[in-house]
């Protein structure tokens, strides 16, 4: 659609008891300042308006539904200079009521096919729709000390996506953390993620094989670089202080994308 276009829309209005109650049932967002609550609002009506969201298997999307789904979806880009634009991709979004299975193949490097099949809570397509169980939406009120949260880490894989390939780096802007060129930017990006990635799957791997302590974030992170950074995010917008505390490093890069400074 036509930017423009768009923005003839009326926004749908978002009834302030149901707002209120979004607040309340997932803490972190009713924990941003009132100006965050605020800018949150109205990027979540927008969200409304934009998106069309599809409910399986006989599960209905009520405003319940949507208005949870749109005010996790857009904190990721709450203070990002292009606002919605870095979920332009795509306008659907199917929700169903579990838990699914998804059939997956994959090519190994002896170009041998392997099928199998995986539970997913979620699920982002690029150039297409995002998928995910109301069920672990849900959740995602009650699970913010495991740093999980399902709708922000399919949102982080769209803003992962942008540039085309889910590989851990979303598109960086010019001058980022005082880096030249996009190129820089990128190689100092990957440079603090890649030993942060590494370091987790590594502790993930001793705690599956030999019983140590498990790190608190969910240990799908540890499957890739680009899981990895779906995890991290979740954590970073749901449970800031454990991520500061774990991932320093990684949280000042965050900072850096998500928080950028005002001109």
């Amino acid at each position: 659609m036509f930017k423009w276009l768009r923005r003839l829309r009326t926004l749908p209005p978002i009834p302030d008891a149901a707002w209120r109650a979004t607040l309340t049932r997932y803490a972190f967002l009713g924990e941003l300042p009132s100006t965050g609550q605020q800018r949150l609002r109205t990027l979540a009506a927008e969200f409304l308006r934009d998106k069309e969201f599809h409910g399986t298997q006989g599960f209905v999307i009520t405003d319940e539904v949507a208005l949870a789904i749109a005010a996790q979806a857009v904190l990721p880009v709450l203070h990002l200079k292009d606002g919605l634009d870095w979920y332009d991709d795509f306008v659907g979004i199917v929700v169903h009521p579990s838990e699914v299975v998804a059939q997956r193949k994959i090519v190994d490097e002896a170009l041998v096919v392997h099928e199998y099949e995986e539970v997913v809570a979620g699920e982002a397509m690029d150039q297409g729709p995002v998928m995910l169980s109301w069920q672990d939406v849900l959740a995602s009120s009650v699970t913010s000390e495991g740093g999980y949260n399902v709708v922000i880490h399919e949102f982080a894989h769209k803003i992962d996506m942008r540039n085309g390939i889910a590989d851990g780096c979303p598109p960086l802007p010019s001058g980022f953390m005082g880096r030249r060129s996009a190129r820089e930017a990128r190689a100092h990006w990957m440079a603090v993620l890649q030993p942060a990635y590494d370091d987790f799957r590594e502790k993930t791997i001793l705690a599956e094989r030999f019983g140590a302590e498990p790190p608190w974030l969910d240990d799908y992170g540890a499957t890739s670089i680009s899981e990895f950074f779906a995890v991290a995010c979740e954590a970073y917008f749901v449970n800031r202080p454990n991520f500061a505390r774990d991932f320093p490093q990684v949280l000042a890069l965050f900072d850096a994308f998500f928080l950028p400074a005002k001109p």
